[in-house]
Parts: C-alpha cells; sequence; structure tokens
C-alpha cells in the first residue's frame, strides 16, 4: 500500500510540471499580441509586416515564433517579421511567446486576393428630407439629415429625450469588377468605441447590410463609416455625417403669477454636446440652441390692481438659458418691451428669441456638455398666457 502511495504522488508531481508549459494559459503573465501591416486589402506577393510588440511582459525576456502556414513548424523567429504569400485564400498566423517557463499563442486570419483584383467602393448614402418640422426647404448634400419634430407637447413633459430611426443605404457601393459581388455592409455608428475589442475604433460592426434602421438616436450630429467587402475579401469604407435636427412647441398655456416676491420658473430641460474635445475631434457639436416664445402683450382676463395708476396688465415674460453647471449662458430680461417683435409677430404679441451657442452669447469657459436648460419666467404679479415655446436643436 505504501509502494502505490508513492507512485500516485510521483505521478502527480510530474503531472504538474507538464502543466505549468500549456501554451493556451496566459495565467502567469505571458500573453501572445500581434498586429500586421497592412491590415486588409493584402495581395499575392505582398510582403506583410507582423509585429508582436504588444505581447507580455515587455521586458526584453519574451522568444517569439511564428507559424505562417497552420502546419505546425516555426517559420520565423523574432518580435518582427515579414512574410507574404504566393497564392489567394485565408490563411492562419500562429505566433507563440515564451518566457522560458511559461508560454501563450494566439491565432489570426490573414486574407490575400490575387494580385490583379480589383478593390471594392464604398458608398455611405445620403438623404435629406424635402421640408423641416415648419415646411420651409432643407438643403441637401453628402450628408444625412433627418427631423425629430414635436410641435405639439405636452406641458406635463418639459424634458426633450425624443429619438428617431435614421435610415442608411449603401446601394451605390460598387464591388469592383463586373464578376465581384459585396459580400458585407459593415456600418460602425460609433467611431470613438473600439466595440469587438481588437484595437481599431473605426471598423465596428455595430449594424450589417445594404440597407439599414439605425434606431434610437438622439439629436446630434455623428460621423459614421460604411466598410465593404468583396467576395474576395477586399474592402472599402466610407465616411459620412448624420445631422439629427430637433424642434419641440408647446402651445396655449399659462404660467403663474409672482405673488410671493420670488419669480416664477418653468424649465424646460435637453441635452447637448457642445465641445469638440469631448467628442474626440468626431465633430458632435450642436451648431445653435433657440429659445422662441410668443405670448400676449396683455392677457385677456387681466385687470389693474392699483387702479388710477399705470396699467399692471403689460405683459413680460422672459427666457433664460443655463448650461449644465447651472451657469446662466444668456437671457432675454434687458430686451425693451417696444423691441420684442422677433420673428413674424404679430401688433398685439411679443416675441422674444434666446440663442445660444459657441460663443454667441457666452464665452468658452461656459461650454459644459450635458443637460442644458431654458427657462421661462415671469415675474409679473398676474398670471400670463403663453402663446407658444418653441426649442430647436440644430446640428445641420
Amino acid at each position: 500500500m505504501k509502494h502505490l502511495l508513492l507512485v500516485v504522488m510521483f505521478l502527480a508531481a510530474s503531472l504538474s510540471g507538464c502543466l505549468s508549459g500549456d501554451e493556451s494559459s496566459s495565467d502567469s503573465g505571458v500573453e501572445a499580441v500581434f498586429d500586421y501591416e497592412p491590415a486588409n486589402n493584402i495581395r499575392t506577393g505582398d510582403d506583410i509586416d507582423f509585429d508582436a510588440g504588444s505581447s507580455l511582459p515587455s521586458d526584453g525576456s519574451l522568444t517569439y515564433k511564428w507559424d505562417f502556414t497552420n502546419d505546425g513548424s516555426i517559420d520565423e523567429t523574432g518580435r518582427t517579421v515579414s512574410w507574404s504569400y504566393p497564392d489567394a485564400g485565408t490563411y492562419t498566423v500562429k505566433l507563440t511567446v515564451s518566457d522560458g517557463t511559461s508560454s501563450h499563442s494566439q491565432e489570426r486570419s490573414v486574407i490575400v486576393a490575387d494580385a490583379d483584383a480589383v478593390t471594392p467602393t464604398a458608398d455611405a448614402g445620403s438623404d435629406s428630407p424635402s421640408t423641416d418640422c415648419d415646411g420651409e426647404s432643407v438643403s441637401t448634400g453628402n450628408y444625412y439629415i433627418v427631423y425629430i419634430c414635436e410641435m405639439n407637447r405636452e406641458l406635463s413633459n418639459k424634458r426633450i429625450e425624443a429619438s428617431t430611426t435614421v435610415n442608411l443605404d449603401g446601394g451605390e457601393s460598387e464591388a469592383g469588377s463586373d464578376d465581384e459581388y459585396i459580400a458585407e455592409w459593415n456600418w460602425d455608428t460609433d467611431l470613438m468605441t473600439d466595440s469587438d475589442g481588437d484595437g481599431d475604433k473605426e471598423n465596428d460592426a455595430d449594424l450589417t447590410g445594404e440597407v439599414v434602421e439605425w434606431k434610437d438616436v438622439i439629436p446630434g450630429e455623428y460621423k459614421i463609416s460604411l466598410t465593404v467587402v468583396n467576395g474576395v475579401g477586399l474592402t472599402a469604407t466610407d465616411d459620412v455625417i448624420v445631422y439629427v435636427n430637433y424642434v419641440g412647441r408647446w402651445s396655449d398655456f399659462e404660467i403663474a403669477g409672482n405673488t410671493s416676491n420670488n419669480a416664477i420658473d418653468m424649465n424646460f430641460d435637453f441635452n447637448v454636446v457642445q465641445s469638440p474635445e469631448s467628442s474626440g475631434g468626431n465633430g458632435n457639436t450642436i451648431r445653435k440652441a433657440v429659445g422662441e416664445l410668443i405670448y400676449p402683450q396683455e392677457d385677456e382676463d387681466c385687470t389693474d390692481i392699483i387702479p388710477g395708476e399705470e396699467s399692471n396688465c403689460r405683459a413680460k415674460l422672459d427666457l433664460y438659458g443655463f448650461n449644465s453647471t447651472e451657469e446662466e449662458a444668456g437671457n432675454t430680461s434687458a430686451i425693451p418691451l417696444d423691441q420684442r417683435q422677433a420673428g413674424d409677430c404679430d401688433s398685439d404679441t411679443d416675441c422674444v428669441w434666446l440663442q445660444f451657442t459657441g460663443s454667441y452669447h457666452f464665452d468658452e469657459s461656459q461650454w459644459k456638455d450635458g443637460d442644458w436648460t431654458i427657462t421661462l419666467r415671469n415675474e409679473k404679479t398676474n398670471d400670463l398666457q403663453v402663446e407658444s415655446l418653441t426649442i430647436r436643436l440644430i446640428y445641420k
């Protein structure tokens, strides 16, 4: 019995030593990572440069073994190597790194096309509606414009949280030659995020297909890309800008009067991106945000508080704009009563517009991405009628 126990212990010790060199394990901190250039549109005979410099640890202790033909043999050694393929096809490249005790491997596929294969052409498309939310003509160009129009909003909801679906069409893309075809349409709708984890932020297939629906898109400016792949694995990419504008309108309501020596406020909230730096140069910056207020110069049910003195019925309402840290970006309070005729204002109504974006009403230090507020303020004693309040978030 003692002899049997000794044999079992000897076998267990021997097996544990073999497992420490398992090439599929990176628990020891040894990790194989490699990139290659060019990353796509590789043709027969092209030199492909492979670089394992991202492998770990990076202290110079690693050895590098490359298998380019997937036959288990070592074709090259070294941190950086070059290789070429004489025939078209999809090849599995395997890198194995070792620190002398532990090792780890990574495999990646390399697509090689014939030397005379033709590269496809990607076309991400464009589209604009004929009119905007007010029925005005819309400009067209190499971009998408979409309007979210909420022209009959309820006062019970004063926060803008609208989204829409953007229809994207890559149908004008070309395969490269008459005997080729497009095998894949890959849309990357967020060029700042590496969603597939391959180290490239601009090649993720967030949506796939020739014509796709990009859902739940909030107001903003978005740079997206379409990558097409033809039947022999050659690729092409096209970028396009998508502008989603918003117009919301609240009509025929009242704001309470200032009866306690405190102005009465109604806050209308929305989210905007104003700083180019925050979007990593992606261009997602609002062009202008506008509040448009129209109200009767006198309420139809107003009566003088103090008979014989100047009428208290002359209405005065104002708009205030606040950024995401509650700094005031601008207001309309300094506009005299006899100059409140912005837009197409009737003789018996006042119209005041508050526009704030960029450096129009505030300096660069006040640029704050996030939730902004347009506040409707009544400092008069009487309840006051509002004909309409319109908020526009314009990215194009």
